[in-house]
């Protein structure tokens, strides 16, 4: 039987493990790339997997004026389709990690 200062060790030792793996998930995130669009590809919006947007392209179409209104719901639709991309590709990381620490599925761990 582990005595309680062996099963605090073990503990603190897991935590850190845990702490560890968060850490590098988090940094693998922000490398990851996912682009968003809409129009049919007139406005795309690059961003990491983290929600960091790294970049914007629109079609000179929009580039008018008259089409100003058009152009922001555009770019409000491919930011909001990046993030709903970031979002899963977040889900399916930590997923991993939550697997490779023996937790159950649906865990919910602090992020």
């Amino acid at each position: 039987m582990k005595s309680m200062e062996e099963m605090i060790k073990a503990a603190q030792a897991a935590a850190e493990t845990i702490q560890k793996q968060m850490t590098e998930t988090q940094g693998k995130l922000d490398g990851i790339e996912v682009e968003g669009l809409s129009g049919g590809g007139l406005v795309k919006i690059r961003c990491s997997a983290k929600g960091r947007v790294i970049g914007v392209a629109i079609d000179d179409s929009l580039l008018t004026l008259s089409e100003k209104p058009i152009l922001e719901d555009l770019v409000a639709a491919a930011f909001n389709d990046a993030r709903v991309k970031a979002d899963q590709v977040t889900g399916e990381e930590m997923a991993k990690v939550q697997q490779g620490m023996g937790l159950p599925p649906g865990f919910k761990l602090p992020f």
